[in-house]
């Protein structure tokens, strides 16, 4: 019991100097080598100025289905109005008829009762590579068919009717999908998604992670060309990708607007 005490003390310090000296280099920010952090002075809350934006409609915004559906991330509505559409935490999408909920689409070819509805949004976590996790949903407004950028799944499509989706593709170039997030959909039908990392899938991934592994691709029928990538949704061949792109504290959205007098597009995350 004497040795209990060193032990333990030398144990401390062993891990001290390993999370100090990082040899292995496992700190998140390791393939950053010029990174520094600057200390920042931030003013007292009660100096920051108020909200005075009286316009804003988000002030007069209603909350709506509370505790009716678990884990909601992208919304859209059908080329006739008609929805939300939402992707849940069991791999399902929902529509909204105007009354209740109902099941319109589903990204895994294999749900089973593990798929069933849980307590807990972590309670998913386990099972997401089996029934899916549906992040991105788009329609297009001229065919009625929903793109789905699934976590685990790649991209998919399933027509106006819904049901099992379609998978379109699971990897870039040889590089396979990680974690499929957003997309969105130009007027000539291209099709632009992200996928926030090289290496974890959705389960595993922690903001760190994603600091240097963050992709934007787009679906190309006559090749990859730069800075402009177009494609048409119904010739999938190749993917073009931006690499390297850095991630800000939320990586999971993606907005796709045109300047209509230059022609130049604009990714916004």
């Amino acid at each position: 019991m004497a040795l209990a005490g060193p032990i333990v003390a030398g144990l401390f310090l062993l891990a001290a100097l390993y999370c100090g000296t990082d040899p292995f280099n496992h700190r998140p920010m390791a393939k950053f080598p010029g990174f520094e952090v600057y200390p920042v002075e931030l003013p007292p809350w009660s100096e920051l100025p108020a909200a005075r934006d009286a316009e804003n409609r988000l002030q007069k915004a209603e909350l709506r289905f509370v505790n009716q559906v678990q884990g909601p991330e992208s919304i859209t509505f059908d080329p006739l109005g008609r929805g939300p559409y939402t992707g849940v935490a069991d791999g399902r999408i929902l529509f909204w008829n105007g009354e209740s909920w109902s099941d319109f689409a589903y990204t895994s070819q294999n749900r089973s009762g593990l798929c069933d509805p849980k307590p807990s949004l972590f309670s998913y976590l386990e099972n997401e590579h089996i029934c899916g996790r549906p992040l991105g949903l788009r329609f297009n407004k001229k065919t009625g068919d929903l793109y789905i950028a699934d976590a685990y799944f790649g991209l998919l499509k399933v027509g106006p009717e819904g049901g099992v989706a379609t998978p379109l593709t699971t990897e870039a170039e040889g590089v396979p999908f990680k974690f499929t997030n957003d997309l969105d959909i130009d007027e000539d039908g291209s099709i632009y998604f992200t996928d926030s990392s090289f290496n974890f899938q959705r389960s595993r991934n922690l903001l760190p992670h994603l600091a240097s592994l963050m992709r934007a691709l787009t679906w190309t029928a006559n090749g990859f060309t730069r800075p402009r990538l177009r494609s048409s949704a119904s010739n999938f061949r190749r993917v073009g990708e931006f690499r390297s792109l850095s991630v800000a504290s939320r990586p999971s959205r993606m907005r796709l607007c045109e300047h209509h007098s230059t022609n130049e597009r604009y990714f916004f995350r």
